[in-house]
């Protein structure tokens, strides 16, 4: 049976809404974190009802996950045009690499991004959900990056997936140290400088 116009306007307008609530919670979450939001809020920032919010989301924390999604999903959208802005030399693909992981890293330095998915994340979010989106997000970049190195020669063959999760760990790591840190900029120096060290140790032997 098609799906009548009816039906479908009403589909449009459920989705407008859910992305309004999604847009509304990702600003005030990045502009005063997690616990000092309130669902009241949020409906009115979205210029909705507090119903409707819990018509699209269980609770705040339902809603919370969605906007960390949100968070990585654009995230990795600029991550992984970086991972692919080498040519097939060599040495150019695993600059790429490197230059994804500084983008990485680069991304995290926005005030909301850093609040949202590096520092509040960690207090909302379980272990198994935060996984669950690593995996679908950051550790999947990382992953086709690596993938597309090893076939081009610029990084030695190795269990790829192991590797794609130990390098987004230590990435995220690396956000959270300097979100943490009383110098930023230094800590981000720092941070792409260890990266570089440990991206290095990744190329085959025969090229040292």
């Amino acid at each position: 049976m098609a799906t009548s116009p009816l039906s479908i306007a009403k589909s449009v307008k459920a989705e407008a809404t859910r992305r309004s609530l999604i847009a509304a919670a990702r600003d005030l979450f990045g502009e005063q974190g997690y616990a000092s939001t309130s669902v009241d809020e949020i409906a009115r920032r979205a210029g909705v009802t507090k119903g409707a919010l819990y018509h699209h989301f269980r609770d705040k924390d339902d809603l919370f996950r969605a906007v960390v999604e949100d968070v990585k999903r654009d995230v990795t959208d600029v991550v992984g045009a970086a991972f692919l802005s080498a040519t097939t030399a060599e040495n150019e693909t695993m600059q790429s690499v490197v230059l994804g992981c500084r983008a990485f890293i680069e991304a995290h330095l926005d005030p909301a991004v850093q609040r949202i998915s590096i520092i509040d994340a960690r207090s909302v979010l379980d272990a198994t959900t935060r996984r669950a989106l690593d995996a679908r997000y950051e550790v999947a970049v990382v992953r086709g990056a690596f993938r597309r190195a090893m076939r081009l020669g610029a990084v030695e063959r190795q269990p790829l997936v192991p590797l794609a999760h130990i390098v987004a760990g230590a990435l995220a790591e690396a956000c959270a140290y300097i979100a943490e840190a009383e110098d930023a900029a230094e800590a981000r120096t720092e941070a792409n400088a260890l990266i570089e060290r440990l991206l290095d140790g990744l190329r085959p032997s025969s090229s040292d």
